[in-house]
């Protein structure tokens, strides 16, 4: 089976369909169904959906659509001709959406005070900026409270990220040069399993998932999760895929790697209190010692010999850790919120559990507009 998800990641195997959510993803999905030819003129289509869009984090026609764009990209998303990947009009597409995605994350995404341009000062503003993440609240509940079908949602919504992880963060590697190209090359060689494929920790989430009696395949719980949890994976990719972002990239890794380590232990305590051995806690134990030094890598040798090799990026590496701060916790305000309130935090809920069924439920529906 980890040799089976480790090709899923490759591409090799047909990837599992999904669920339009409006008429620019719908219109998306259909044209990637036909032979690349021509001008589909999707523009039109896009504006509407930003006009229509409450807060484009929440809205799932735009972000459903960014997710399949990304996914181009990556490959084991969407099934179709590899001509797609660099449409004029699909790229057009997408620079129209992260235009008006980005603008919306600099627009409500606080930005702290930036420190002085030195390794030493970014990295010390990047650990004072993690410390007052109030993300631990979900590690926390999953510790001492989750029951068996919430950590199987836990794991359906980390499943649009983790099953990929590391490769948003990867696209960075050749649009950095020096000092920070090689720290980063450092932490994402450990997160590929140091050249060992089944210590991948993509794989090893995967063997987590099955654990739990979930599918491994990548992209199959894609109806059930909500607009926030794909905003969050299409914002890593925004960040990766475009070089002048390359410092919100970095800062974001940064934020990442420093709020995993003590979150991690949290959640292979809430698996084993729900009698979870090893072949499911595997994959949290890894990060708890993996990322107490990644972040020190991160913050000081990737984001602040950024700062320090390049002065003009400081504000988007700061931007970048925020960003990730701010968005997350939107993820995990979205999990517990449904919880506290006795609901399933998924639009479909998983077969067997209360209120499952072939459609998105009223509640996910709402939490997934920004209702």
């Amino acid at each position: 089976m980890a040799l089976s998800q480790t090709l899923v990641n490759q591409g090799t195997f047909p990837s599992p369909s999904f669920s339009a959510r409006g008429p620019l993803s719908a219109r998306l999905l259909a044209l990637l169904r036909s032979a690349p030819d021509g001008d589909p003129g999707l523009l039109p289509l896009a504006d509407e959906a930003i006009g229509r869009a409450a807060g484009l984090v929440h809205d799932d026609d735009i972000q459903l659509t960014l997710f399949v764009l990304y996914g181009l990209h990556y490959g084991s998303v969407v099934e179709t001709d590899d001509a797609w990947e660099w449409h004029p009009s699909l790229i057009a597409l997408r620079r129209h959406l992260e235009a008006a995605f980005e603008a919306e994350l600099r627009r409500v995404v606080p930005m702290p005070e930036l420190p002085e341009p030195t390794s030493t000062a970014v990295a010390s503003a990047l650990f004072a900026l993690t410390s007052e993440d109030s993300g631990p609240g979900l590690s926390r509940f999953v510790a001492s409270k989750a029951n068996r079908e919430q950590l199987a949602e836990f794991l359906v919504h980390r499943s649009i990220y983790t099953l990929k992880e590391a490769d948003p963060h990867s696209w960075a590697i050749p649009r950095l040069t020096g000092r920070a190209k090689a720290a980063l090359v450092e932490i994402q060689a450990d997160e590929y399993g140091g050249g060992r494929p089944e210590r991948m920790h993509a794989v090893i989430f995967a063997g987590t998932m099955r654990g739990l009696g979930l599918d491994d395949r990548y992209g199959i719980y894609v109806d059930h999760v909500p607009a926030v949890t794909l905003a969050s994976l299409n914002m890593m990719s925004m960040f990766g895929l475009n070089r002048r972002l390359r410092g919100a990239i970095a800062g974001h890794l940064a934020a990442f790697e420093m709020t995993s380590s003590i979150p991690n232990g949290l959640y292979a305590r809430g698996f084993r209190r729900n009698g979870f051995g090893e072949d499911v806690t595997w994959y949290f134990d890894e990060h708890v010692e993996a990322d107490a030094v990644h972040e020190q890598i991160a913050g000081r040798d990737l984001a602040g010999s950024l700062a320090e090799d390049e002065p003009a990026l400081l504000a988007d590496i700061l931007f970048g850790a925020a960003a990730c701060l701010t968005v997350d916790g939107w993820a995990s305000a979205h999990l517990l919120d449904a919880w506290t309130a006795g609901r399933s935090a998924l639009r479909v809920p998983l077969a067997g559990e209360p209120g499952a069924s072939g459609a998105p439920s009223a509640a996910g529906d709402a939490a997934a507009s920004g209702a």
